[in-house]
């Protein structure tokens, strides 16, 4: 019998490549300050990246993991920013959990605002997706566009938007790590988040990922 679950590697070679690496990482880092249920996240995230900074780097709402494991279990949709993030999860997974990811930062419409307004595309897209009732009770990922983070803010603050979680970990050197400190100020939606101006698609993908397997 096959007791392999569908969020672990597909073969007995793969998995144990995993696990290798997993102990490995365990091994190198050595005591750490994260709680058991944040620990798997962060260890996922260095896995991807091949870097232990994110070890401090990596930070939480008190309630992020447990809100976003909920998200999963009923089948909440998952809102991303790029196509790189839904391209990177694993549809078979996400089929699991009865979850679709849905992204908007490349419809003809989007473009239009963004031009019309002289803003950016991934500020149209979030707004897009707030008027479609797709934000509230989703999971959301930011890894690639600082101002779609910043515009998830100011919806929470300003409209009284409720996503279930947001993984807010934009890449870049304009506004990237400021708009992690504002998403760090909001108390009443859980957040995951990398301080500073590391981050990227990359990672958003492994910390769903891994909250795919706690889930599981």
């Amino acid at each position: 019998m096959n007791s392999t679950k569908v969020t672990e590697q597909i073969t007995a070679a793969g998995r144990a490549i995993e696990e290798d690496s997993f102990a490995i990482i365990d091994r190198e880092t050595g005591p750490h300050g994260y709680a058991p249920d944040q620990w798997p996240l962060v260890r996922r995230l260095i896995h991807a990246s091949g870097d232990f900074e994110f070890n401090g780097l990596a930070a939480f709402h008190p309630g992020a993991v447990a809100a976003g494991l909920a998200a999963i279990r009923r089948g909440a949709p998952i809102l991303v920013d790029v196509e790189m993030i839904r391209a990177g999860l694993s549809a078979a997974r996400l089929a699991h959990f009865g979850m679709g990811c849905h992204h908007f930062i490349a419809d003809p419409d989007v473009i239009e605002r963004a031009k019309a307004e002289n803003s950016t595309r991934a500020v149209q897209a979030m707004r897009k997706a707030h008027r479609l009732g797709l934000l509230d009770g989703a999971l959301v990922g930011i890894g690639n566009a600082p101002t779609a983070l910043i515009e998830v803010v100011r919806l929470i603050r300003e409209e009284g938007v409720r996503p279930a979680l947001v993984i807010g970990m934009p890449v870049g050197f304009v506004s990237a790590a400021e708009s992690k400190e504002l998403l760090a100020g909001i108390k009443d939606v859980p957040w995951i988040s990398v301080q500073g101006r590391k981050g990227g698609s990359t990672l958003v993908v492994a910390a769903i990922h891994a909250l795919l397997a706690m889930a599981e």
